[in-house]
C-alpha cells in the first residue's frame, strides 16, 4: 500500500463528496450517501469473505491498510458526511467536508515524509502543523480568517487526539466550531 497515494485518493475522493453536497439537493445528496453505504458494506463484506470483485477488490488491495476492515476509510468518510449533513447547514457541511478532505491528506502526507517528532498517537508535530496551515490558509477562500483559523486548528487536535476513525471526527467538529462561529 502507498500511503502517498492513499492520501491522494483521500483528497480527491473528500473534495468530490464537498462538491457533491455544495451542487446537489440536500435530500438527493443524503439518499446518495445512504445509498453508497449500503453498497459499500455489501461491497465491504464480501471482500472480507474472501470474495474478488472485479474494479473493488484491485482498489482495496492497492489502497487500503493492510489491518482494517475493507473499505473502511471510505465508508466512514461517506458516514461522517451522512451524519453532519443530517445535523448541520449544507452550506456548514460542505466546508466540513473540505475540511476533512485536505487536513487529513495533509497532516499524513507530510507526517510520513517529514515528520520528526512524534507527539501522540504515532503523529507528528510537522504533519500536524501542515495540515492546520494548508486548511486554514483554504478555508480563508470560503469563510472569513479567524473561524477558517478557529476550525483547522479544533480539527487538526480532532485529527491528532481522536480515539476512532478521524474521518468520523473531523467533519463533526468542523461542523461544530463553523456553527458556532458563523
Amino acid at each position: 500500500m502507498n500511503e502517498s497515494l492513499r492520501q491522494v485518493v483521500h483528497l480527491v475522493f473528500g473534495l468530490g463528496i464537498a462538491g457533491f453536497v455544495f451542487i446537489f439537493d440536500r435530500g438527493l445528496t443524503i439518499s446518495v450517501l445512504m445509498l453508497t453505504l449500503f453498497v459499500g458494506f455489501i461491497l465491504s463484506d464480501a471482500v472480507a469473505r474472501g470474495y474478488t470483485i472485479p474494479v473493488v477488490s484491485p482498489l482495496i488491495e492497492n489502497l487500503e491498510r493492510r489491518d482494517a476492515a475493507p473499505g473502511k476509510g471510505a465508508l466512514f468518510f461517506a458516514l461522517g458526511a451522512l451524519f453532519c449533513l443530517v445535523f448541520f447547514p449544507k452550506e456548514v457541511v460542505f466546508v466540513g467536508l473540505v475540511v476533512l478532505a485536505l487536513l487529513d491528506s495533509v497532516a499524513t502526507i507530510v507526517g510520513v515524509r517529514f515528520g520528526r517528532t512524534r507527539i501522540y498517537n504515532h503523529k507528528s508535530l510537522e504533519g500536524t502543523l501542515a495540515g492546520v496551515a494548508v486548511t486554514a490558509a483554504a478555508l480563508c477562500l470560503l469563510v472569513p480568517p479567524p473561524a477558517a483559523l478557529a476550525t483547522a486548528a479544533a480539527a487538526g487536535l480532532a485529527e491528532l487526539a481522536s480515539p476512532v476513525d478521524d474521518n468520523l471526527v473531523i467533519p463533526v467538529v468542523a461542523c461544530l466550531v463553523l456553527t458556532i462561529l458563523l
